[in-house]
């Protein structure tokens, strides 16, 4: 009875934190969906994103994977990159991505 009490309490608390990370916001990457175009981000990268170390492995790896395949395409709104996206499109660069697939989001 205890371990199924304490097994609840840990999937209701991976339930309430999904979408941040211990720092704040995490990069939406659509679920690794194959997208014809994107959606804008919600927010601005958090530190945890952006402090020296470039971040924990498994949430850098969706913005590097996210941007590469889909960072020269227009979003779905057909507005240009919010200044979250434009964030979110740095951390990238910042990372070692190449940054000409996501040249059109830095202007």
């Amino acid at each position: 009875m205890k371990l199924f009490l304490i097994a609840t309490a840990l999937l209701l608390l991976a339930g309430c934190t999904q979408g941040a990370t211990a720092a704040g916001v995490k990069f939406d990457d659509e679920g690794l969906a194959d997208v014809t175009c994107m959606k804008h981000q919600p927010a601005p990268p958090s530190p945890n994103y952006t402090n020296e170390d470039g971040g924990p492995t498994d949430e850098v790896l969706p913005v590097l994977r996210y941007y590469t395949a889909h960072g020269k395409k227009g979003y779905c709104d057909g507005a240009g990159p919010s200044e979250a996206d434009k964030a979110w499109a740095a951390v990238y660069v910042d990372l070692g991505a190449d940054q000409a697939n996501v040249a059109k989001l830095l202007g």
